[in-house]
């Protein structure tokens, strides 16, 4: 471990240039996958609400 602030930074260099950064194709792939998934839980929770909204309205409608 680095004992001056120096030693440290020269260290980080060293280890992130041992870092395999992704491509931009990687990047991109990556992040419209992100979107399409957040979208799909999005909708899924979105037809849950909608449905158990539904079933708590027809339950406690029986009673009326």
């Amino acid at each position: 471990m680095a004992k001056n602030p120096f030693h440290f930074i020269q260290e980080v260099r060293t280890e992130t240039s041992k870092v395999t950064w992704p491509t931009w194709k990687e990047v991109w792939i990556t992040t419209i996958m992100v979107l399409i998934m957040v979208t799909l839980a999005s909708l899924f929770f979105l037809l849950a609400d909608q449905v158990l909204g539904w079933l708590i309205s027809a339950v406690l409608s029986i009673g009326r």
